[in-house]
């Protein structure tokens, strides 16, 4: 890592068009960007990815930050970096949500630790839509969004190292064609009109 004073002098450098100066700058800040990967390891994105997020927000440190601050670079970098990753992360889930249910999701997700820090209990739906101004059904879909996805083909955790995947469950219900054609029917009636579907 470099001291205050030479990231000090590089990021004038930078700012003056020298590129030399601005790599410099971002490889010597590889193991700060490296440390903050660690708590996004387990979240199901590719180390690579969070890394190439991690320069994407020192990069935009470096091009953003002000000597008149008066803070040390390291102090400014940490959150434009985090900010970066956890901006990917809210914007390119597997499935695409809404800013506004995204939102909700957040809302309700502190509503309901603060309700359990005074109350000891969970909330109701009930009582979380009418505390919020939301239907129940708000709430419903909107704590959904924010569950993660699950593959088919994964399996459920089981102590007894035993699991099946999922699809293998199903398969056990109705043999495949008929659960292909089953998801082909459910996919076709939800483009019908309402009297159709009836």
């Amino acid at each position: 890592m470099l001291s205050h004073e030479e990231t000090l002098l590089l990021i004038v450098d930078s700012k003056s068009g020298n590129e030399e100066a601005k790599e410099k700058l971002l490889v010597n800040n590889y193991p700060l960007i490296k440390s903050l990967l660690k708590r996004f390891l387990a979240k199901g994105v590719d180390y690579d990815d969070l890394f190439q997020l991690g320069c994407v927000g020192m990069m935009k440190a470096i091009n953003n930050f002000d000597l008149s601050f008066n803070v040390h670079f390291s102090t400014y970098a940490v959150p434009m970096i985090l900010g970066e990753i956890k901006r990917f992360m809210r914007d390119d889930g597997n499935v695409k949500v809404s800013r506004s249910l995204k939102v909700l999701s957040y809302k309700i997700i502190k509503f309901i630790d603060d309700y359990k820090k005074v109350h000891s209990i969970e909330p109701t739906i009930v009582h979380i839509s009418e505390n919020l101004e939301c239907t129940p059904e708000d709430v419903v879909l909107a704590l959904d969004s924010s569950k993660g996805t699950v593959s088919i083909y994964d399996k459920p955790a089981d102590q007894s190292g035993k699991s099946k995947m999922y699809i293998d469950k199903l398969a056990n219900k109705m043999n495949g064609e008929k659960l292909i054609n089953h998801i082909a029917l459910k996919d076709a009636i939800k483009s019908l009109e309402p009297r159709e579907k009836k």
